[in-house]
């Protein structure tokens, strides 16, 4: 069967982005559950990545003012990593983007997976900065 993306637009569906973030960002990496629960959960929009019933990536689109989205929370299971599901879920937030009118999209990108977002046409910003203890570089997508 193949991996659907489909926006998070339920509670159960909210559920299973959540969990997996804290797998990946909490359990894995050890970012503070108060850092990666925020605000903007309630007004981004979600998608996830499913493989049957099972949850295997996340990630989120928060508007910005300026016509700029920020992409973020993109998580992958550890099992499913490598497997073109990042890959999926970027292009579900790009389109969500554009059919928003948006012109260009940031993000956050930890260094490990820079040149991932580099193959999707994103360019580095700035110089690297630490959130949550982990480096990370601002990157830059024009819609």
């Amino acid at each position: 069967m193949p991996i659907s993306v489909v926006p998070a637009d339920t509670e159960p569906l909210r559920r299973l982005a959540l969990a997996l973030r804290d797998e990946v960002f909490v359990a894995e990496q050890g970012v503070p559950i108060e850092l990666e629960h925020d605000a903007e959960d309630a007004t981004a929009f979600h998608v996830v990545a499913l493989d049957g019933g099972r949850c295997v990536g996340t990630g989120r689109l928060v508007r910005q003012a300026g016509g700029v989205g920020r992409v973020g929370r993109m998580a992958v299971a550890r099992d499913r990593r490598r497997d073109g599901v990042g890959a999926l879920l970027l292009q579900a937030l790009e389109a969500q983007a554009r059919a928003e009118g948006l012109a260009e999209i940031e993000l956050h990108a930890q260094r490990y997976v820079e040149a991932f977002y580099r193959r999707h046409g994103y360019v580095p910003e700035g110089a690297p900065f630490l959130e949550a203890g982990i480096e990370h570089v601002v990157m830059r997508k024009r819609l």
